[in-house]
């Protein structure tokens, strides 16, 4: 098969490496993909959202499917796109069409879509220009901290906690009235704050039957410790140890079949990943959020386990048969370490040249905020790689990850010693 993956960061990286491994693979291009894809297959330069673009290149190069990385063409209808053109519509896009990515593109169609079927959920309410007032009065009858949520896509800065009344309604009025995340915040949830531990639990839908992805635990915080600004990721692990049988048991029967079959009752065609960021509450699960797609730094601990081949799966979701193909998952323990560039989240200097990367010889380099210029690896992101080891146990899985993570080279690298360690 000759396979397009869209997207440039550290996720594409590792679909591009767990893909290149398939016997089923003929020719992999990625779109635009970064300086480490290019070991996988042809990166293309091409932006996610030119459909047009994406669509030609298809055709051309004769592509047998579309793996969509990012939200942002799937939320724009990147799927619908291609059913809509007659010589394109053969193609299957492994992304879902522009309803089913609501659930991403906006917290209000996701929260009315879990309290429709079930799904158990912090309790909410939205608000709009029309009835702010309304909000901030609402603000006062709930318990503190509160959890304010711009309902569209903002780059993932859209979720404020607030720990005080004053500091709620000054946001929830920065947020509707000053569009502080522009058109994402017109309308804001206001949401319940569960106390708990976060995970992700990823599933793989073709509409009707499922496969449970690996649990993983990310770290966003930029500190070790889980200290300061909120980042893209800063490290995951899978599994997650206090999801045990039983609890991943209960996510299953609570939140993964009623959203497969909420997406059925309410005629929403699903082909793609779901991806669901829970709070472990004493035990029972709560959904927080929904993604339409893979996380990111997730997917570099996850797809290492997956020991199927990914474009076998991929294909039964595109013909409908997913419960038919082979599915087996790995014991051992991976764990992602993320080198950013120094200053990260804030201001950050690109073009810095990255070396050593050969040196790493006992974990796998996922390239994310990286491009080659002139011959040379330099940064060009924020997040700039991901070093993903596979052991038989977290202890030594965390050293060995930390310890290669050492072992690359730029000007002012930072990452976090600690990743997991919370979990020893």
């Amino acid at each position: 098969m000759n396979i397009l993956i869209i997207g440039s960061g550290g996720r594409e990286s590792a679909f591009a490496y767990k893909l290149s491994k398939s016997p089923r693979l003929n020719q992999l291009f990625i779109a635009p993909g970064n300086a480490g894809t290019g070991q996988y297959g042809q990166n293309i330069d091409l932006k996610v959202t030119d459909f047009e673009g994406i669509g030609a290149f298809a055709l051309a190069n004769n592509v047998n499917m579309v793996l969509v990385g990012p939200e942002e063409p799937l939320v724009k209808g990147i799927h619908d796109f291609f059913l809509g053109r007659e010589d394109l519509k053969h193609i299957p896009v492994i992304g879902p069409q522009q309803e089913g990515a609501q659930l991403e593109g906006s917290k209000d169609f996701s929260k009315e879509f879990m309290q429709r079927h079930g799904v158990p959920t912090a309790a909410y309410r939205s608000f709009d220009q029309s009835n702010l007032e309304e909000g901030l009065a609402y603000l006062e009858t709930q318990q503190l901290p509160i959890v304010l949520k711009a309902d569209g896509l903002a780059a993932g800065k859209g979720v404020l906690i607030c720990e005080t009344l004053d500091d709620a309604k000054a946001e929830l009025t920065a947020m509707i009235a000053d569009a502080k995340f522009g058109a994402a915040s017109s309308v804001v949830v206001i949401e319940e704050f569960l106390k708990g531990i976060e995970l992700s639990v990823f599933v793989l839908t073709d509409g009707t039957s499922y496969k449970v992805l690996p649990s993983a635990k990310d770290y966003k915080r930029i500190g070790e410790g889980d200290t300061g600004l909120n980042t893209g990721g800063m490290g995951s692990i899978s599994p997650v140890p206090f999801a045990d049988e039983a609890f991943l048991s209960k996510v299953e029967e609570r939140i993964i079949k009623p959203t497969v079959d909420g997406l059925k009752k309410d005629n929403i065609p699903y082909k793609g990943f779901i991806f669901i960021g829970l709070m472990n509450v004493d035990g029972e699960p709560f959904v927080i959020e929904y993604n339409v797609r893979m996380g990111d730094p997730e997917t570099e601990s996850v797809l290492p386990r997956i020991e199927s081949d990914l474009v076998d799966l991929l294909e039964g979701v595109a013909q409908g048969n997913l419960d038919q193909r082979s599915y087996t998952v790995s014991p051992q323990t991976a764990v992602t370490v993320v080198l950013v560039s120094g200053g990260y989240p804030g201001d950050y200097e690109s073009g810095k040249e990255i070396t050593n990367i050969e040196n790493v010889e006992n974990s796998i380099v996922f390239h994310a905020g990286t491009k080659e210029v002139d011959g040379k690896v330099v940064t060009a992101g924020g997040r700039v790689l991901a070093v993903t080891t596979l052991q038989d146990n977290l202890f030594d899985a965390l050293q060995q990850a930390t310890a290669d993570a050492g072992r690359i080279f730029f000007e002012r690298k930072y990452f976090r010693r600690d990743i997991g360690f919370d979990l020893i």
